[in-house]
């Protein structure tokens, strides 16, 4: 004789799934999911509107690896140096690229051509 199992009764045919019922801290995380702020945020600029343009990215491993540089503009410059003299070369060539990139100093000479 096998022994009774307890298990759910078979379906007999398919039925609709049903909503969960709507909650308070449901509907405050829908809220914040779809963008609605909760608090007011300080502007994190500040208050001169200065705002970083060019990056110099320089890693210099502690045990005498080679050293790396990546040098990053918002005019779309990104320049990548691996070895002492290149990046020597790179951090030079970066600080030059300051004094004549626009969008740093709008008053520098442009490089690109001029429009007709």
């Amino acid at each position: 004789m096998t022994p009774h199992l307890k298990s759910l009764s078979t379906p007999t045919g398919p039925h609709p799934a049903e909503p969960a019922p709507a909650s308070a801290a449901r509907a405050a995380a829908k809220d914040a999911a779809e963008g609605v702020r909760s608090a007011h945020r300080p502007d994190p600029r500040p208050a001169d509107q200065r705002r970083p343009v060019a990056w110099l990215t320089i890693t210099a491993p502690p045990n005498r690896t080679i050293p790396t540089v990546r040098s990053q503009c918002a005019c779309g410059r990104d320049l990548f140096a691996a070895g002492q003299q290149r990046a020597l070369a790179l951090i030079t060539d970066h600080e030059q690229h300051r004094t004549t990139c626009p969008f740093i100093n709008p008053a520098a000479p442009s490089t690109g051509r001029t429009a007709a």
